[in-house]
């Protein structure tokens, strides 16, 4: 089988749609100048209150909104924490991924009565966008928040370049200390774009729980909030190149998939994708260091 096929390319897809807008949350705080690595916490907690608000309401959109909402919420202890009390965010980054870890297992058997995975056939997952009458090959098996996914990166493109606002999020995170003395509440500004990638978070966990799959299982995000955040990393405050590196992401588990079924052990197809985005980041941070000492010869 080729690996260009359309069913290797919504493999892709399907991989990617949930890191995508996880790392577009990691990109604006970075930006303002708030290394967030509580992603992985959050797109967690999304997937989670989209089953459950799906669940209470059979209607998977009513899944996507609530966990929209709840993981902005859940973003608001970040934000508070490390911006308006000034706590070390990485320690306050790593508390809430912990929490999300333990809060939704244990919520798991208060809702449902069990732990593990929960699956009903009452629970409506999103449609794909076949269904809705876009039949695009590629595109075809996918929810409608896949193509949101890549809208969303052409926005975030054109928000940090184009507009005020904008702007003023990447001149808080270059120079606070001038562009609070230009009048600019650098506080602010921060709690926005903090808010801001929880709802990104849910939108890609809604995605996880409610697009890929239509379940919630212990620890779903499987890594996907660290890869996200190794995807900011490596596109640095560039919206396309963070979409590369998610793409990069996807291809590798895709490729993992296709070598499951080609006889690889499940641990090694499953280690496929980190193993590659970690060897990414090498790469790029070796180059990095390099650059110095070709400038000076």
């Amino acid at each position: 089988m080729s690996i260009l096929e359309f069913s290797f390319l919504a493999a892709v897809l399907t991989a990617t749609a949930p890191v995508v807008p996880a790392a577009l949350g990691g990109l604006i705080c970075q930006a303002a100048g708030v290394f967030n690595i509580a992603l992985e916490g959050q797109l967690l907690w999304g997937a989670f209150t989209a089953v459950v608000c799906g669940h209470l309401t059979g209607s998977a959109w009513a899944g996507v909104l609530g966990a929209v909402l709840a993981t902005v919420l859940y973003a608001g202890l970040l934000s508070l924490a490390s911006v308006t009390f000034r706590a070390d965010p990485i320690v306050v980054a790593v508390g809430t991924n912990l929490l999300a870890l333990g809060l939704t297992a244990f919520l798991m058997r208060r809702i449902w009565g069990s732990g593990g995975t929960y699956s009903s056939p009452d629970l409506a997952g999103l449609p794909t966008l076949a269904e809705l009458g876009l039949d695009v090959p590629v595109l075809g098996p996918q929810s409608p928040l896949v193509p949101l996914a890549a809208a969303l990166v052409v926005a975030a493109a054109w928000w940090l370049a184009r507009t005020r606002s904008g702007l003023r999020v990447r001149g808080v995170g270059g120079h606070r200390e001038a562009a609070e003395a230009l009048g600019l509440r650098a506080g602010a500004y921060r709690h926005g774009v903090t808010l801001a990638a929880g709802a990104l978070c849910g939108l890609g966990g809604a995605q996880l729980a409610l697009g890929n799959v239509t379940l919630f299982s212990e620890g779903m995000s499987a890594g996907r909030g660290w890869i996200a955040v190794v995807a900011v990393m490596l596109g640095g405050a560039r919206p396309y190149r963070v979409l590369l590196a998610c793409l990069l992401f996807g291809v590798a588990e895709a490729v993992g998939f296709r070598l499951q079924g080609a006889g690889l052990p499940q641990q090694a197809a499953d280690a496929a994708p980190y193993v590659i985005t970690l060897l990414a980041l090498v790469l790029v941070a070796a180059a990095a260091r390099r650059r110095p000492k070709e400038t000076t010869t």
